[in-house]
């Protein structure tokens, strides 16, 4: 059980909330590139940490992460003209570059000198892993951008299902790290079978186990922790384990165990206390990773099916997420379709901001409990002084990565060999001087 206090500590990111000004240590995914791939196109509307934004390409490819607002009086940019090196506001005219020079104040006398004298906030921007990423940190501290565990060369196949949900990033992160539910609320789409480890079909993913009431252990890391939910194995029960373990990378990002094909991430940034942009996605070799829309398919994440033009789920309290009650009688367990559409409803019936004073955990909930715990502390230590969680020195090794396996109970989870998931056969070479895994 938390406190008010401690809630408020993990969840609000806005102005100068403590926790908002930690996240701000790292490099922050604002939008996919897919939104702005055209030059010259169409400005997009972006909300990070309670910063409105708006982010367009010039016609020279460079990318912009700009200061929603106009300089000269307060209107949005995003209906700015995008042409010729910058974005034009149409109440008067003044343009902007990506880097914030005002380039033309078609408004003011030439001669005045204006101009020169103004300078909009702009944010550096790297693209990545199909992201548009900023710094929203001290402008005169911009640290080198560092590839994330599931993007580590640019020619990993990276497949993005993007969600805007109405709720804090807390409560859908610690869906993310909590292995448990998955029994249950994801038993019809996370199927036990006769395998010997997660496999992943066209249409479900297989499960060597029918244990709901995993086993937990916790190791705690300066990047955030590892876990393992330890089940009972259908096959050689006597002898061997089933382990699942998760990557909690602070401050919103997890690293979910992988199937036999690809592997499984999502990262939850804050668009403000309480509205979260959720990007789920599996990558690894091109070969046996699904394309993005395959992707968004498979997990029912379609813009104009699933999802409206701004990414928000049609499926809602409203509609009770258009759960099919004659489904759940011949067997589906929520008769809700797409396994992230059943964490949304769970999600967002929690309200905007779980109220967790009135949680009551048990054995199951160790990684939950660990998360809020690590991170309470680590904005306590942030607020005296000390360095953000997960950077510098205390940024996630390369040699970290979830997996999955049925395994002899005599082995350590801790310290058994593994790596991330890749085709077999395949060449791993330039991988492999870089990014040598062990679990």
């Amino acid at each position: 059980m938390m406190t008010s206090e401690e809630n408020n500590l993990l969840c609000r990111v806005g102005g100068n909330a403590p926790m908002g000004q930690l996240m701000r240590r790292h490099w922050t995914p604002v939008c996919l590139i897919e939104e702005v791939a055209e030059a010259d196109g169409t400005p997009v509307r972006a909300r990070v940490l309670g910063e409105e934004l708006v982010v367009f390409r010039d016609t020279e490819g460079r990318v912009g992460v700009l200061d929603e607002k106009c300089p000269h009086r307060g209107p949005s940019l995003v209906y700015g003209r995008n042409e010729e090196g910058g974005l034009r506001c149409l109440y008067h005219g003044w343009k902007m570059d990506v880097a914030g020079n005002v380039l033309e104040m078609v408004s003011e006398p030439a001669a005045s000198g204006f101009a020169e004298k103004v300078k909009h906030k702009a944010y550096p921007v790297k693209e990545w892993g199909g992201f548009v990423w900023a710094w929203f940190g001290p402008a005169d501290a911009v640290p080198e951008f560092v590839p994330p565990p599931w993007a580590p060369t640019a020619n990993t196949r990276v497949s993005i299902a993007k969600v805007h949900l109405p709720c804090n990033y807390a409560q859908i992160l610690e869906g993310a790290i909590d292995s448990a539910h998955s029994s249950s609320l994801h038993s019809s789409d996370m199927v036990p079978a006769r395998v010997s480890g997660a496999e992943a079909t066209g249409q479900i993913w297989l499960r060597p186990s029918t244990d709901k009431a995993p086993r937990m252990q916790v190791q705690r890391d300066g990047y955030g922790f590892r876990y393992a939910a330890i089940r009972r194995p259908i096959n050689n029960a006597a002898t061997h384990d089933y382990i699942r373990s998760t990557v909690f990378v602070a401050p919103y990002t997890v690293l979910i165990p992988p199937n036999n094909l690809y592997n499984v991430a999502n990262v939850n940034v804050p668009m403000d206390d309480t509205n979260t942009a959720f990007y789920f996605i599996g990558w690894g070799h091109p070969s046996q990773t699904p394309e993005t829309e395959t992707w968004r398919k498979f997990l029912h994440q379609t813009m104009g099916v699933d999802l409206d033009e701004h990414y928000r789920p049609l499926r809602n309290e409203e509609n009770n997420f258009w759960q099919n009650r004659q489904a759940m009688k011949a067997g589906n367990f929520t008769g809700i379709t797409g396994f992230p559409n059943q964490d949304v409803a769970m999600w967002l019936t929690m309200g905007p901001i779980a109220d967790r004073t009135k949680d009551r955990l048990g054995a199951s909930d160790m990684a939950v409990v660990e998360f809020r715990k690590q991170m309470v502390e680590a904005v306590r230590d942030f607020q005296a002084g000390k360095s953000a969680i997960g950077t510098g020195d205390q940024a996630i090794p390369k040699n970290v990565c979830s997996f999955q396996g049925v395994v002899p109970k005599t082995t350590d989870w801790r310290e058994y060999e593994t790596t991330y998931v890749w085709a077999d056969g395949m060449d791993r070479s330039e991988f492999e001087s870089s990014y040598n895994v062990k679990a």
